[in-house]
């Protein structure tokens, strides 16, 4: 998911077919990598990476702590990880593994963006939102921020600027689906919480 300098030639190929989508073709050749050179950290990062995509979780854990075994302090890993938990519900060790990452790899919009995201969830609402809002600062058409952005904003109540943030990314991305879904969701709830305003009057 990060960029990052690739050496090995089968990293490129693996790194070639991830980014068509032949994931479990990616996966063996970083095994085939893996049976001449055990300590190759970028082939595990590039498996966790891939099982990542297939939401296989368990393993792309497995893979990932394998590449923390052999460095620690490899952004990459820590970030790639950190996102899994983040997609298990695991908030504190995510936060604790981007935290790593943001320090070895800082302002990385990426980073920044899995940081903040678990940041808001681990209940450090505050400080989320701040992350993600320089996150988009650095990559300021990135539909992925932009979402994320917007949905923290939402939450908050902030119907104005969940509303633009949703609006941008359509403007960046006009078949986004999950923006769509979610400026019908600010207008909806937009439109309740008013009722309620008015009724307490």
């Amino acid at each position: 998911m990060m960029e990052d300098t690739k050496t090995h030639p089968l990293i490129e190929e693996a790194d070639k077919k991830k980014s068509e989508g032949k994931h479990l073709e990616a996966i063996r050749i970083c095994e085939k990598l893996l049976i001449s050179d055990l300590s190759c950290t970028e082939a595990y990062e590039e498996i966790g990476d891939n099982y990542l995509s297939l939401r296989k979780y368990d393993k792309a854990e497995k893979a990932l702590r394998q590449a923390l075994k052999l460095d620690r302090n490899s952004a990459n890993a820590n970030y790639l990880l950190g996102f899994v938990h983040s997609c298990t519900g695991n908030w504190d060790q995510s936060v604790e593994l981007l935290e790593t990452a943001d320090s070895v790899y800082p302002n990385h919009p990426e980073i920044l963006r899995c940081l903040g995201w678990s940041m808001y969830h681990y209940g450090q609402k505050k400080r989320g939102v701040i992350l993600l809002e320089r996150s988009l600062f650095l990559a300021p058409n990135d539909s992925l921020i932009l979402n994320d952005l917007g949905v923290c904003y939402l939450n908050e109540k902030d119907f104005d600027r969940s509303a633009q943030l949703f609006k941008k990314t359509l403007q960046v991305e006009p078949d986004n689906q999950k923006a769509k879904e979610c400026l019908n969701a600010v207008k909806f709830f937009q439109r309740e919480f008013d009722k309620l305003k008015k009724k307490k009057k």
